[in-house]
């Protein structure tokens, strides 16, 4: 029964900076149309920038969350202006291949500045485990997923209560309509575009602490956003939170249960994949 819980535990620790990461790829896929393959590559960058900082400056990297923030939402915003927005109109597939040929120039950029070798950061906390009777977790896990909470939760918030959140809900779902209101769909394309990058620099940031940051540590990450958002259904900002619980769940289940799991966890989503896939074509049908 203990190790039950604790993979319980471990799986909802987990599922945090799942939807985190796969709510950025949501907003992208959901509000602007497109999939961007190099989203895992901005969360990369905070990363780097979380381990720059903290060596260089010493600063602690829940402060750098703010700083990942801001310079992520640049660069997003900047990505959107100059490359993304002229091939808006353009076929499906000219806009995958721009995606991911702006992901191999982030991920060649970070080996020729940074190496192959992944870095890590080590503050005081770092592994400094909390336990409750026989139950016990780390303060980072914790910490990152009640952060993971509070962010999704002001991004709930603002996409339902406020006016410019209406504005890119309503964006989402028909892209003509809403410039009959006044809404310029450019903007809230940037926006929304800029959010994503900043979502994915914040759990980059968190990433450098539970995880490590290297260059190549944003494609994994794409991989099971993409999973939750399959499995949420494309664009389907409040289906990501469930969908990440479960697949967070499945890892944990699969390590913690399956023999020699460890090595069958980073395929979990593909598994994740397949059936959300089936199960949609089975009720299409």
């Amino acid at each position: 029964m203990e190790l039950l819980l604790q993979t319980i535990i471990n799986g909802v620790l987990a599922a945090g900076i799942y939807a985190l990461v796969a709510s950025g790829l949501a907003l992208a896929v959901g509000v602007v149309g497109i999939i961007n393959f190099a989203h895992g590559e901005f969360l990369m960058v905070g990363a780097f920038a979380s381990y720059v900082l903290f060596i260089a400056l010493g600063l602690d990297p829940v402060v750098s969350l703010a700083f990942g923030a801001l310079a992520l939402y640049l660069v997003g915003a900047a990505t959107f202006h100059g490359l993304i927005r002229p091939v808006l109109a353009a076929p499906e597939l000219n806009q995958m291949l721009l995606t991911f040929g702006i992901a191999v120039i982030l991920q060649n950029v970070a080996l020729l500045v940074f190496g192959g070798d992944t870095r890590v950061i080590y503050p005081p906390y770092q592994g400094t485990p909390i336990a409750i009777g026989p139950l016990s977790f780390g303060v980072v896990p914790l910490v990152a997923f009640a952060l993971s909470a509070a962010l999704l939760a002001l991004l709930y918030l603002f996409l339902y209560r406020t006016r410019l959140g209406f504005a890119v809900r309503a964006v989402a779902q028909n892209k003509i309509a809403p410039g009959l209101l006044s809404i310029e769909t450019s903007r809230i394309y940037l926006l929304a575009f800029g959010l994503s990058a900043a979502l994915a620099g914040v759990a980059g940031v968190m990433l450098s602490v539970m995880l490590y940051a290297s260059p190549h540590v944003g494609f994994l990450f794409t991989l099971k956003a993409f999973a939750i958002i399959v499995m949420a259904g494309l664009g389907n900002i409040t289906g990501v939170l469930w969908s990440a619980l479960i697949l967070a769940l499945a890892e944990a289940f699969v390590a913690t249960y399956v023999p020699g799991g460890g090595g069958w966890v980073e395929a979990v989503f593909f598994l994740v994949i397949f059936i959300a896939l089936v199960w949609r074509s089975w009720r299409a049908a």
